[in-house]
């Protein structure tokens, strides 16, 4: 008889978003004439680019001529993408990173639930905590952990968040060998120095371990001091995996694009203690499990690099920032404590109460959906999200709704 993969199991009921996505479903067909806003789930709502959609046209017209027709493209994506990615988002911030070292995919939310499937099953994991969900969850569905217990999984090593250490976690106290981190971070908006930094790639030299660096929102980053990218931090290429994204800096959510950075300098090893190439080990996987990101979206993704597309893209991380330091003013002045919002989109806001209960006092008293914190994991508990992707409009008129139902 066929068996299932058990492992699926043993992960904890349901899906952060799914809850979310259920529970304001919910509530719209008990409240119809209620609209809500969303300031929950980190989707964009502008418009792409105009620079990016004039590519995209351009792309599809050559779809439309035999002369001009392009078929399958390379697993790793087009040169043209490939190079600009190297140019501008390394080498110009003096990182050693080369074409041939960027994989294009379609979103750093497949790379980094994928990386893992290179990694032994025996591989010991350190998780921060909160946590973007899918590096968890894809390493539960691997059978790298026990069972989900008091919040947590047997298994994995978890680094803890506060607000005393602005969550940026310590390094780990017992060996590990595969480090997930995210700056600036999903869920908190927390960033990281370049000293501790590379605190982490010392570490990781020392320890033989691999850091898997979710580099998503560095288009965010305000503060000139920090970091853009592990890979301005010496050392880092042996020992660093990079995942960027254009979902959040260009629109791209709906479109699907990003990359994914294996210097070729990066080793693993095998159970006998061999070094081993850790870029042809994700050439092998990304070559057979993926058909590429198709030209027209690539030609858009190119387009962002254009000095027009540049300006363009700085506008719309404007835009959304703009929202980000009103909602953390706006939540400080109602006397909550907030990490985030000044070089990342979220704004991570101390509750006074348990996380579920203040997203269903805002989701049923003023008709706004932020994201609990206990979702990320269980020092995301007394915490709450909220992101700035939406209208200065909306962002407005919730906070507003928000100032009525805590009674301000």
């Amino acid at each position: 008889m066929i068996h299932i993969n058990e492992n699926y199991l043993k992960l904890n009921a349901s899906y952060l978003f799914s809850e979310i996505a259920k529970r304001v479903a919910a509530y719209q067909q008990a409240h119809p004439e209620k609209p809500v806003i969303r300031l929950g789930i980190g989707d964009v709502t502008r418009a792409l680019p105009d620079v990016c959609i004039t590519a995209f046209h351009t792309a599809v017209d050559e779809m439309a001529t035999d002369e001009t027709f392009r078929g399958y493209g390379p697993e790793q994506g087009y040169d043209f993408l490939r190079e600009a990615i190297a140019a501008h988002d390394f080498k110009a911030r003096g990182a050693d990173i080369s074409a041939d070292e960027i994989f294009i995919s379609d979103g750093a939310k497949c790379d980094t639930g994928n990386i893992q499937e290179i990694f032994s099953a025996g591989t010991r994991i350190a998780i921060p905590d909160p946590v973007y969900p899918v590096y968890l969850d894809t390493n539960v569905m691997a059978g790298r952990t026990g069972n989900y217990a008091d919040g947590r999984y047997e298994g994995i090593v978890y680094l803890d968040g506060s607000l005393e250490n602005g969550f940026v976690p310590d390094l780990p106290q017992t060996p590990v060998d595969l480090i997930y981190l995210c700056f600036p971070n999903n869920p908190t908006g927390a960033t990281i120095t370049r000293d501790q930094l590379k605190t982490w790639v010392d570490y990781a030299i020392q320890h033989k371990a691999l850091i898997l660096f979710d580099a998503a929102y560095e288009a965010f980053i305000r503060d000139d001091a920090l970091p853009h990218s592990i890979y301005e931090i010496d050392g880092a290429r042996e020992v660093a995996i990079e995942f960027r994204s254009f979902s959040k800096t260009a629109g791209f959510t709906g479109t699907r694009c990003a990359y994914t950075v294996v210097p070729k300098t990066l080793v693993a090893y095998t159970s006998s203690g061999a070094p081993h190439s850790v870029h042809s080990l994700w050439n092998r996987r990304h070559s057979t499990k993926f058909n590429g990101v198709s030209y027209p979206v690539q030609r858009a993704a190119e387009a962002v690099y254009t000095e027009a597309g540049k300006a363009q893209v700085a506008e719309l991380v404007n835009y959304y920032m703009d929202n980000a330091a009103l909602i953390r003013k706006e939540m400080q002045a109602l006397g909550f404590s907030c990490i985030g919002g000044e070089n990342a989109p979220y704004i991570w806001v101390a509750t006074k109460s348990d996380s579920w209960s203040f997203f269903d006092m805002l989701l049923k008293k003023a008709g706004v959906v932020c994201t609990p914190g206990a979702g990320f994991g269980t020092c995301g508990e007394g915490y709450i999200r909220i992101s700035a992707f939406n209208s200065h409009d909306n962002v407005a008129a919730a906070l507003t709704r928000i100032r009525k139902a805590l009674g301000a």
